[in-house]
């Protein structure tokens, strides 16, 4: 994983042109208040095309166990991410990374997917859209298969929409159940830049 350190200061519009060049920023820790860029030299990836339902999560998503909104609490969702859970006490989002994406959130570049349960916020993800590809930052889970049901509905969203890429920076055994690949840095260039030859789609 190629790293390297800003010596600069980064604002929104530096972020989206960071995305369209295949960087994006990282803390070390949420009380480290640095960032550096990140480019993979091997990149996650869904491909829209092949993106793959387990048939337990689909057993559940016919119960409808969740309201799935979007963008009606992209803040709440950042501070879920980076909440401490077992099994994650440290974090890569920062105040410096909630504040810049709160500001893309605002500019409608960057957008939430979230599960609701009787008033509750249980479950969401976030990301950035730029043209036609979408960049997923993070995800969390209150409840039982909630992210996971965002991360369906988030991709029909993006098939809806005409989006040709779905970037999860690294692949995990989790994300590979949906069809996650992983992408050398050459043919992710690629990938990228075919998606941003193109105007800047809807999301919500």
């Amino acid at each position: 994983m190629a790293r390297r350190d800003l010596n600069i200061a980064i604002t929104p519009e530096l972020l989206l042109r960071a995305y369209s060049m295949g960087l994006f920023p990282m803390a070390e820790s949420a009380d480290d208040p640095d960032l550096f860029w990140v480019e993979p030299e091997v990149r996650g990836v869904i491909p829209l095309d092949t993106f793959h339902i387990p048939r337990r999560l689909a057993r559940t998503m016919r119960r409808n166990p969740f309201e799935i909104r979007y963008d009606t609490a992209f803040s709440e969702v950042m501070r879920a991410c980076a909440a401490s859970v077992p099994g994650r006490r440290t974090t890569w989002i920062n105040d410096t990374i909630l504040e810049l994406y709160g500001s893309l959130h605002r500019l409608g570049h960057a957008h939430s997917v979230e599960a609701w349960r009787d008033g509750r916020l249980v479950g969401g993800l976030y990301g950035v859209s730029l043209r036609r590809a979408f960049f997923g930052e993070s995800m969390f889970s209150r409840e039982t298969d909630s992210s996971k049901i965002c991360l369906v509905h988030l991709v029909e969203r993006l098939r809806a929409r005409g989006y040709t890429l779905l970037d999860t920076q690294f692949t995990t055994e989790h994300l590979k159940t949906f069809g996650a690949i992983d992408v050398p840095r050459d043919d992710y260039n690629d990938l990228l830049a075919e998606a941003l030859d193109g105007p800047d789609l809807p999301f919500p």
